[in-house]
């Protein structure tokens, strides 16, 4: 289905960086980037509103080259369908369900990955969509209900499924090449607990419960495809940890301290050395390279694994998340109160707010390897009485500034 891409050219980062503006309140992002944070990207960026299906409103969850996926409410918002969006071609194409709604969630190479309902408020399973047979794929369950997806990486996609009677979830891995699932087991064996995060090459993390403890009591894990290995990761002294994100052999996660505090983490698989990131790093851990990003639920901080120096990202003000980072770029929501949008560096420490589609509030999700920055935002609202019209599905196109 086609839908009109439409094109506001609005002031970008370098802009933002340089010209003065209002002074910051509340419910405006402040102009330009905040003191210390570093100079501003030298690009500016033209924001594309996607559209919908139909429907009032749509969200964009990833990117990947020139394809965008997500979510959006069909015809007369009856039903909230996945899609992937061609940016090339500037088609918005519908991938259906498995019988209710569905929603897509990642994407790589020819393939969307997301979850789907198998009929309305029913059960929900993990699919596959190959952009060149325009085939959905239900890749099932291990022998429950349910399953969900939660990573893609080449021809695997991980997740968590029930077992049969819905009693125990365990992680799993699906290969699109073969079409099989893979229970991967948890710590504990087969009765015990597992859920998959992350995966990146031939590497599972998540965490799981433990033999003897109660299933609430986890430790991350890292899970070898090639050898069918599952690894404790154990923790920083505590009792628990989880394992939330992998680049290359290092994981990330949090876990509970000697006397019981919590603190984030960086573990490497090869030589089996395990980095306290202290407690900047409690929530959204995600890594590049050798770069951690997290949170302490107020402001998110970076970490360089090699340097082991740290920096804040952003305007220090409000409650900063970081949604993804690829390469050097992190994108992510400063939320002050209202949710605005921003891209930031992190080797130079450039930050800068993303425009909107003429409303007041946006959101990044994810970038891709040209920058490209997917999410959503709210065009101008109807009724002068709101800052916001239904978000859109939208894209962040950077452009060098002469």
């Amino acid at each position: 289905m086609r839908r009109p891409l439409r094109a506001w050219i609005l002031v970008g980062a370098s802009l933002l960086a340089a010209g003065a503006g209002p002074a910051y309140a509340a419910d405006t992002p402040p102009a330009g980037s905040a003191a210390g944070a570093g100079a501003a990207p030298a690009v500016r960026y033209t924001v594309h509103d996607l559209g919908t299906l139909g429907g009032t409103r749509s969200k964009a969850t990833a990117i990947e080259g020139d394809t965008v996926v997500g979510s959006s409410w069909t015809s007369g918002d009856a039903a909230e369908h996945a899609f992937a969006y061609d940016l090339r071609g500037r088609t918005m194409t519908d991938l259906g369900t498995l019988g209710g709604s569905s929603e897509a969630t990642d994407t790589e190479g020819d393939y969307v990955v997301g979850q789907s309902e198998l009929s309305a408020g029913g059960p929900t399973h993990g699919f596959a969509y190959d952009l060149r047979t325009r085939r959905l794929v239900d890749i099932g369950t291990l022998g429950g209900s349910g399953s969900h997806v939660t990573g893609l990486s080449g021809d695997t996609v991980v997740g968590t499924s029930s077992l049969p009677g819905d009693a125990v979830t365990h992680a799993f891995a699906y290969s699109l090449r073969t079409r099989t699932m893979t229970d991967l087991g948890s710590l504990a064996g087969p009765s015990g607990v597992s859920a998959a995060a992350a995966v990146s090459g031939a590497t599972v993390v998540g965490s799981s419960s433990l033999p003897g403890s109660p299933a609430t009591l986890t430790h991350g894990f890292a899970y070898s495809l090639r050898t069918g290995r599952m690894t404790d990761l154990g923790t920083l002294g505590g009792n628990s940890s989880t394992a939330n994100a992998v680049s290359g052999s290092t994981v990330v996660g949090q876990s509970r301290t000697t006397g019981n505090g919590l603190a984030g983490y960086a573990y490497d698989l090869r030589t089996g050395v395990r980095t306290d990131l202290g407690s900047r790093f409690l929530t959204r851990q995600l890594i590049s390279g050798s770069t951690v990003v997290g949170g302490d639920g107020l402001l998110a901080s970076s970490f360089d694994l090699t340097t082991h120096t740290s920096a804040v990202i952003g305007s220090g003000r409000g409650v900063t998340e970081v949604r993804q980072i690829s390469g050097n770029l992190m994108v992510g929501d400063n939320f002050a109160p209202n949710s605005f949008a921003f891209v930031a560096r992190a080797d130079n420490g450039a930050f800068a707010y993303l425009p909107s589609l003429g409303g007041l509030n946006s959101h990044a999700a994810q970038v891709n390897g040209r920058g490209v920055v997917a999410g959503s935002a709210a065009p101008a609202a109807s009724d002068p009485s709101s800052a916001n019209g239904p978000f859109h599905a939208t894209v962040w196109v950077p452009h060098p500034v002469a």
